[in-house]
């Protein structure tokens, strides 16, 4: 009797306890659809290298967002699901693929793809379907004058990057006074283009030499030719990676000598330099992000944390770009809203991207009431030794600009002299007799 009666006690209290208000458990997490994001993005074409590294960008922070089983919204998690098209690089195939993946896909929400013109083509769409977008890398200001409602952009305009390189140079000893610019005719391009026009007339570089070609040209010889002939302190090129590397090449080769080179895209990925070896060095270039920024992120993770996961995932020592950087940042600002909302349903999604507010390792994120960036952060980085670094402004910078560029002759000798032609014989034919 006495154990029967110990025993009944016991199960009292166990039960007891399974029942008491105060009883420790964790609520139920219910595990709830995917969020389908869409990416139309270029897997091909001129533009996949640059493609490549946005997609990186992407795949890091969806590994981030499922880490403990995905976004949490009212107690449910969903599991963050991309889904890639090709758009080959050209915009008239985005939009065809950002159409494919709202209606057949059913994708909720879009991340942008690379490049202004394809992220305007994208951004019609999306505004047609009421589907945010969120564009990693499209740059140009016009992109927010268009009255689009579900576009945001994480990065600076394209007029800011060339301010912030003459800006840096102009602090340089010798002073540049005249500069040379070849630009790709694409949207972007054509921004950066006239930004270091309008910028460099306002502090007194006048523009000896400018000249268009078509995006994607890689043969840029009789242009970079005709720039040397004008004798220019700066040479710009305001293209893409394989056209910042045509243009490099044809400088060594025709011996331009300027005081500095200055690129807009290309620069900071690491090809430039594997292609080009110790010709990369002293060039320059903006970005919206480095490796060595240091802002003092609220949510995900930090900086030197970004650049250990980065390096992780994709098995490397090489840092990431920013292009990688702005598509990660695209998809921590997509989550923010999700869960500051409280919801999946789109519209609510761009009310709270609307109101979003954050310090990320990217920088502070809030958008204007065009859905563009207002915190612009524009740096600059030059290449040194064969490393990337970042030169200004001095409050961020990890070392100082080396300036000016040492003429070609100096750093390689003089080019090789072709071989003389083989002159045909003279004189009377042999005699038959």
């Amino acid at each position: 009797m006495q154990r029967l009666t110990v025993f009944t006690i016991a199960a009292a209290v166990m039960l007891a306890a399974c029942t008491s208000p105060f009883a420790s458990s964790k609520p139920e997490i219910k595990i709830g659809n995917d969020v389908v994001v869409g990416v139309p993005l270029a897997s091909s074409g001129d533009q996949a290298q640059e493609g490549l590294l946005t997609r990186q960008g992407y795949d890091l922070w969806a590994d981030w967002a499922n880490r403990d089983g995905g976004i949490q919204v009212q107690g449910v998690k969903h599991r963050v699901r991309l889904v890639y098209e090709d758009d080959a690089s050209r915009p008239d195939i985005s939009a065809q693929a950002a159409e494919k993946l709202i209606t057949t896909e059913k994708a909720a929400f879009l991340l942008g793809p690379y490049g202004t013109t394809n992220t305007a083509a994208v951004a019609a769409v999306a505004d047609r379907h009421h589907v945010p977008l969120i564009a990693a890398n499209g740059a140009a200001r016009q992109l927010f004058m268009q009255g689009w409602r579900y576009l945001f952009g994480v990065i600076a305009s394209a007029d800011q990057y060339p301010e912030a390189v003459i800006h840096m140079a102009l602090g340089l000893n010798p002073k540049p006074t005249t500069m040379a610019i070849l630009t790709a005719d694409d949207a972007a391009s054509l921004a950066i283009a006239k930004g270091a026009i309008d910028y460099g007339a306002s502090q007194g570089v006048k523009v000896v030499y400018f000249k268009q070609y078509k995006s994607g040209t890689i043969n840029l010889y009789d242009l970079v030719q005709q720039a040397k002939d004008r004798n220019p302190d700066i040479f710009v090129n305001s293209g893409h990676l394989l056209e910042a590397i045509a243009a490099h090449k044809a400088a060594k080769d025709l011996r331009l000598d300027a005081r500095m080179f200055a690129y807009a895209i290309g620069p900071a990925q690491p090809e430039f330099v594997q292609t080009l070896g110790t010709a990369a060095d002293y060039v320059v270039t903006a970005a919206p992000w480095t490796p060595q920024a240091r802002y003092t992120a609220s949510y995900y993770l930090s900086g030197p944390q970004y650049v250990a996961a980065y390096r992780k995932k994709y098995s490397t020592k090489l840092e990431p770009t920013y292009l990688s950087a702005a598509a990660t940042a695209s998809g921590v600002v997509l989550q923010l809203a999700m869960e500051h909302a409280g919801s999946l349903d789109p519209d609510r999604i761009r009310g709270a991207l609307v109101t979003l507010d954050a310090t990320t390792f990217f920088g502070r994120v809030k958008f204007d009431s065009a859905g563009q960036n207002s915190y612009k952060n524009v740096l600059v980085e030059q290449i040194q030794s064969g490393q990337i670094q970042t030169v200004w402004p001095p409050e961020v910078a990890s070392t100082t600009p080396q300036y000016p560029t040492p003429t070609w002759t100096a750093r390689f000798g003089l080019p090789a002299q072709p071989p003389k032609a083989k002159l045909p014989g003279t004189g009377m034919p042999p005699s038959n007799s």
